[in-house]
């Protein structure tokens, strides 16, 4: 059997749990020929339990079917949310975060970053807090 060919590619971030029709995600994926209400009971099913804006890689094949990957919640939003900051501040003084926070964080992002180890995750996860304004101690 012939692998299915890949049609369309709609990457989209989603609050876990939380998906609904209204745009942004509807828009994207009706444009994908993707069964809207489908997609977001399957969603909403699959991150139950699961927190924080997440990334999902949706695949739509030729055939209209689609497969999606859900990948860990957001470097931005883990860090925001370690730091109790509601939001960024690129000239800092926003918040601060501990090195024992960041490189708990690297071990949950470690599989979607392009780092092989817990310290290269961790110096990228360092990076996204101070682009945050969020201070490092």
């Amino acid at each position: 059997m012939a692998a299915k060919k890949i049609t369309k590619y709609v990457k989209v971030q989603i609050e876990a749990g939380k998906a609904t029709p209204a745009p942004p995600l509807g828009p994207a994926l009706g444009q994908a020929g993707v069964q809207i209400g489908d997609f977001v009971n399957k969603f909403n099913a699959a991150t139950q339990g699961q927190q924080g804006r997440l990334s999902v890689k949706i695949y739509v094949y030729e055939d209209r079917t689609y497969d999606f990957v859900i990948k860990t919640p957001t470097a931005t939003s883990l860090v925001m949310k370690a730091a109790n900051v509601a939001k960024g501040n690129s000239k800092g003084g926003a918040g601060t975060i501990s090195k024992d926070k960041i490189r708990e964080i690297a071990e949950i992002k470690l599989k979607d970053l392009t780092a092989h180890t817990v310290e290269q995750a961790a110096k990228i996860i360092e990076g996204t807090a101070k682009s945050a304004g969020i201070k490092v101690v």
